[in-house]
Formats: C-alpha cells, structure tokens, sequence
C-alpha cells in the first residue's frame, strides 16, 4: 500500500482571520484505504476533508491526486464526491431521480443510467424504492439514498463528513458495518470524518488523530489504541488512566508511590513521563494482594461490566471489571507490565486522566455533538 499513494497533501495551512486551523499539515492517503479524520469539533478535520473536496483552497501548501498538483480544481473536476451529514437529496425527486442527478448531468445513455442505479439500489438495499419520495423514508435510507447517488458517478474518492451523525444508536452502529462492507466490495478510497471514537475503531483502516489543527498520530485503530503518543491520543480514544510517572530505566517505572515493571525502554534514566493505564486492564484484587490500594467512590452497572471510580492517593482512577464492588469498599489493585504504556510527556500532560472531573468530561463530549467550525456550503457543486 505504501507506493499507492492517492492523494497527498504537502504542508497545508489554513487560516480564517487570527484563527489557523490547519498548520502546516502533511498527510498521505493511498488508494483502496478506509482513513478516518478523529477529533474533537473544532480541530480541523472537515476543513481537511473539503480541502481534498476542493470546497476551499489552502493558503499555503500543496495537494496532489496520483501525483499532478490539483490546487485550484475545482471539485466537479476532481475523481472525488461527498456525502453530508445534511444529506443534500432533492426533496421534489424520487428516489431513482435523485441517484440518477449526477449521471444526468455527465448525459450518459438511459439505458446506462437505468442500469447504474438499479445496481447502486441494490448495493445499499433500497431494491424496490425506485418511486418512493424522500419525504417518506426514514433518516436510514435517505443516507443509503445518499450513498448510492455519490457513488453512481464512480468517484475515486469517496468522502464522508460525518454522514451518521442524525441517526439513532442502533441503526449508525448498522450502517458502520455496512458502509464498511461497501467500501470493500467497490475498492475505492473513503475519507470518513467523525469525533466518535468507537466509529473510527471500528471502520478504519488508519486512523488520523487530530487536535487544535495538528495530527497528533497516524495508525492502525490497534496502534492508536494500545500506543497512544500523548495524553491527548490516549484520553480520546477510549478511557484512559494518565498518572504523572517516572521511567527509573529500562523496563522499570514508577508511579503512584509505587515501582513497577513494563516493557517500555528508550527513555532517560528517571525520567519524567506520562502513564497510561487502561480501565479495562486493571484486576481487582484482595486488599493484601494489590500493587495499589484505593477507596471505590462511585460503582455504574454497565450490562458486561461495572464501571467504578477509585481513588488512589487522591488521584481518581477508572476501573472496569465484572467484579462488583461497592461504593466506600477499600480495594486492591494488580496491573501486568503489558498493560502499562508510557509516553512522554507533551503539552497535553496534566490535562487528561484523573476521574474527578467524570460529569465534566461527559459534557463536553455531548457538546462535540455540535457542528464543526465552518458550515458546508455549496452542496450541490459536488455533482
């Protein structure tokens, strides 16, 4: 995959007034990848994604599709299409019109269209629905609607700014799985942006972490996950334990008021670090046999597990486990050396980790429902 390289942007900046949102960004994107853009609102990720629309131009910087700079294209001609999380569909068109729009416009043959959108119908299970108006179906299938008319033009590239967002739990967890299973039957690229974590984990074949317009880390949803590279990356991908650390030497560190082995090295002797310790990867243990020992504060049943907050010399560790214990019990602690990740220490350090601040933390990702920091305009130029 490494030589397939699709598109390519080449120090990329973007500022509106004092604000940049992008800083001097570089990133490579290859062909056949599912590659998500992860991060909190406001981090620059949809302004990346409409750069490679060609929606906006970079101030500086240059973007390149297989090899010829295309800065200045605009987006009708780049192999590219777009799905909204504003759908954009027509509402005065049923549905086989509004697939059929975009093949319309390139005056392709009826017969050919006729064909094209009974297959696209098809793929996103909509077989039937040929005549039915937008109004009358449900959020589901106006995206699958969406989804087959952006893919009727055959795009190289498919991107997808936050196209589940209005959909309920249980039908985005279905369509995760189904654009997915599309992705990999048509063999395009998709460019998927999203702030949910668990989207991006489970769709992805790279994953790139974004943060106050800087990507944080590039890598498999397993690398971004189990080796964070900071605070930042390992507080917004799942749940994350982040105690001020000191690596002694090689293999050994300390935290907690307590020594511990790991399988980290490559750091100076004693020292200053950021320690990861996922909630998941903790055991409980009796009192006399744990590593740390804590008071529970709080216990959530969370159907496979419970969800317990324990303070530690102050500090408030997440621990998960299918062990009930009950709020004011004094517990032990056991952790592997595989389940202690260390990292150095960043700009983020300090920022993330310590559960006293739980209710807080669960506002503001309810505010990263919000929209991001430009609107989109100009839907239907992507036809």
């Amino acid at each position: 995959m490494e030589n397939n390289i699709i598109f390519d942007l080449k120090n990329i900046t973007v500022a509106y007034g004092d604000n940049t949102v992008l800083k001097n960004l570089n990133l490579s994107i290859h062909d056949r990848e599912f590659i998500t853009l992860l991060g909190p609102s406001g981090c620059g990720k949809t302004t990346t994604l409409r750069i490679i629309g060609g929606f906006i131009e970079p101030d500086e910087g240059e973007i390149f599709f297989e090899g010829r700079k295309i800065n200045g294209v605009p987006p009708h001609k780049r192999q590219v299409n777009t799905i909204f999380q504003r759908y954009a569909l027509f509402p005065h068109l049923n549905v086989y019109e509004n697939v059929a729009f975009g093949l319309r416009l390139r005056h392709l043959p009826e017969k050919e269209i006729k064909e094209t959108v009974k297959e696209m119908l098809e793929l996103v299970n909509l077989k039937g629905f040929e005549k039915r108006h937008i109004s009358s179906l449900s959020g589901g299938q106006q995206q699958r609607v969406a989804i087959a008319r952006a893919l009727a033009v055959k795009p190289r590239v498919l991107l997808l700014d936050e196209p589940l967002g209005a959909l309920d739990l249980k039908l985005r967890k279905d369509m995760q799985v189904e654009l997915k299973n599309i992705q990999q039957r048509l063999g395009i690229t998709f460019i998927y942006v999203t702030h949910d974590q668990e989207e991006a984990l489970s769709m992805s074949d790279t994953i790139v972490v974004m943060d106050n317009g800087l990507i944080q880390q590039i890598g498999t949803p397993e690398d971004i996950y189990n080796e964070p590279k900071n605070a930042f990356v390992a507080d917004f991908i799942g749940e994350s334990n982040i105690i001020d650390g000191i690596m002694l030497k090689d293999l050994y560190c300390q935290f907690s008021g307590q020594k511990f082995e790991c399988l980290d090295k490559g750091f100076a002797p004693n020292e200053q670090v950021d320690v990861v310790v996922r909630p998941e990867d903790v055991d409980v243990v009796p009192l006399d046999k744990g590593m740390l020992k804590g008071t529970v504060t709080s216990v959530t049943f969370k159907g496979v597990h419970y969800e317990m907050i324990v303070d530690i010399g102050g500090f408030k560790w997440m621990i998960q486990s299918t062990d009930y214990q009950a709020e004011g019990d004094r517990i032990g602690l056991y952790i592997e050396p595989d389940a202690i990740h260390i990292m150095k220490k960043s700009e983020y350090s300090g920022m993330f980790g310590d559960y006293s601040s739980f209710s807080e933390e669960y506002e503001e990702l309810s505010n990263a429902e919000e929209p991001e920091e430009d609107e989109h305009n100009g839907e239907e130029e992507y036809l």
